[in-house]
């Protein structure tokens, strides 16, 4: 009996792109300028485009589009609350908390910014106009006091009702906050929602491992109808998003890291090269907490006491590098379907974006689903994902890495901070070594000696 190794996530989604993207393309050549092709059958005839593109292809790629949206309440919520409510000491949450937070949240926003900055500078969606099946109908931009004054819900139960983020984030933060001071009552409260929070992830995961079907559905009814040239503009999308990511954790962080510890960012950088490494391969913040930790604390000098707090959280709530796609991503879809989004829409994109990353669970995937709130928040067509779904997939591994370095960096700062940091270790290039060394043989000399 042999077993058939199962194709990764990432190569199913990119097959399942490039297939569906195929199906396009042909079905453009039978059926130029939106025209029909009809089967004549036995009893009756069969319009390609009725049963096929505006059928089958519609309503998958509708449910899964669908799907995405429905999991953003949840997952936000119980995501939030979770890495909210793990701040058991008050004086953490006041002090190392809200240095940490702070710091977490303005790396966030200084990437989506530069992300969004960038991708109005290079354009990588003009001149696509692509027609979107969704209707776009331009509202009022409420003011920036505005915005704030509706970011905390008179009804919470209302602002899940309606999608209505910001104050659904608000909500979560406060209750998390509230679990954390209510001892017992709120221990018990705070372990129902992790295991919310695993049961939600399995269902983040069954639906991942629908993308590729939704993906082939959504491309081939987009390219059936619409211009080779987007092949361009995406390629230019990819290198848009993973220059800024580069860019972002080399510059940015080294920056940070060096005007408030005056640290060597070189030092770091390459202090980090196996976490980094190993964030790529398996794409999950969460799965890389193991690693991160042992370096931040056994390379790097950070005090367990801090490290142990920081990194969890960073895991959680520091997702830089998705809020640099969600930048790029908003900026190529709006110039894909000929919308023109106003100065204060773009704000609410860095607001919406950087507030949406503390719910942003550190597993593969989850990104796009923030990407639908915030395009949903500024009335974007969520249609536009289908386009940078599979690119988007290979670029995760590369959001990972840069994540964790974030989470890395700001241990490191705000230990530094408190007192809690060894620089003897962090300038040791032989810190941590003998930790990965395992001698097999004294195991085995340990039981003949027994």
């Amino acid at each position: 009996m042999t077993d058939k190794k199962k194709a990764s996530l990432t190569t199913r989604i990119v097959t399942g792109m490039g297939a569906g993207i195929l199906t396009g393309v042909l079905l453009q050549m039978l059926m130029p300028d939106k025209s029909d092709f009809v089967i004549p059958l036995y009893f009756f005839e069969l319009s390609l485009r009725s049963f096929l593109v505006d059928g089958i292809f519609e309503v998958i790629g509708q449910v899964f589009i669908s799907s995405l949206k429905m999991l953003v309440v949840p997952l936000v919520f119980v995501s939030l609350i979770c890495g909210t409510c793990s701040l058991k000491d008050t004086t953490k949450l006041g002090r190392i908390g809200g240095k940490a937070i702070s710091l977490y949240l303005l790396t966030t926003a200084i990437a989506i910014s530069f992300a969004m900055f960038l991708a109005l500078l290079i354009s990588p969606g003009e001149g696509v106009n692509m027609a979107s099946d969704t209707t776009f109908t331009s509202r009022e931009a409420p003011s920036l006091a505005q915005v704030f004054i509706q970011m905390f819900p008179s009804n919470p139960f209302e602002a899940f009702a309606k999608g209505n983020m910001l104050q659904v984030i608000v909500f979560a933060l406060l209750f998390g906050i509230a679990i954390a001071l209510s001892g017992k009552a709120g221990e018990r409260i705070a372990s129902l929602f992790e295991d919310m929070s695993t049961v939600i992830m399995r269902l983040v995961t069954i639906l991942m491992n629908l993308a590729p079907y939704g993906v082939f559905c959504l491309l081939a009814s987009l390219f059936t109808d619409m211009s080779l040239k987007i092949f361009g503009n995406l390629i230019v999308y990819f290198f848009v998003v993973f220059f800024a990511l580069i860019l972002h954790a080399t510059v940015t962080y080294s920056a940070i890291l060096k005007i408030t510890s005056g640290l060597s960012p070189i030092t770091f950088l390459k202090k980090m090269r196996d976490t980094v490494i190993f964030a790529f391969s398996t794409a999950s913040s969460n799965a890389t907490i193991p690693v991160t930790l042992e370096t931040v604390t056994k390379k790097m000098g950070v005090k367990n006491s801090i490290a142990s707090f920081t990194v969890p959280l960073g895991a959680t709530i520091n997702m830089d590098g998705t809020a640099i796609m969600q930048g790029v991503a908003t900026v190529f879809i709006a110039q894909v379907f000929n919308v023109d989004l106003t100065f204060s829409q773009y704000l609410m994109v860095i607001l919406t974006a950087t507030l949406a990353s503390i719910g942003t669970a550190g597993v593969p995937g989850v990104g796009l689903i923030m990407l639908a709130m915030v395009l949903d928040q500024v009335g974007l067509p969520v249609e536009g994902i289908g386009l940078i779904i599979g690119v988007d997939r290979l670029l995760d591994m590369t959001r990972t890495a840069v994540n964790v370095t974030g989470d890395s960096m700001v241990s490191i700062v705000v230990a530094k901070s408190e007192n809690q940091f060894d620089e003897e270790i962090f300038y040791d290039a032989n810190a941590g070594s003998k930790i990965e060394n395992i001698d097999f043989h004294a195991l085995d000399k340990n039981q003949s000696d027994s």
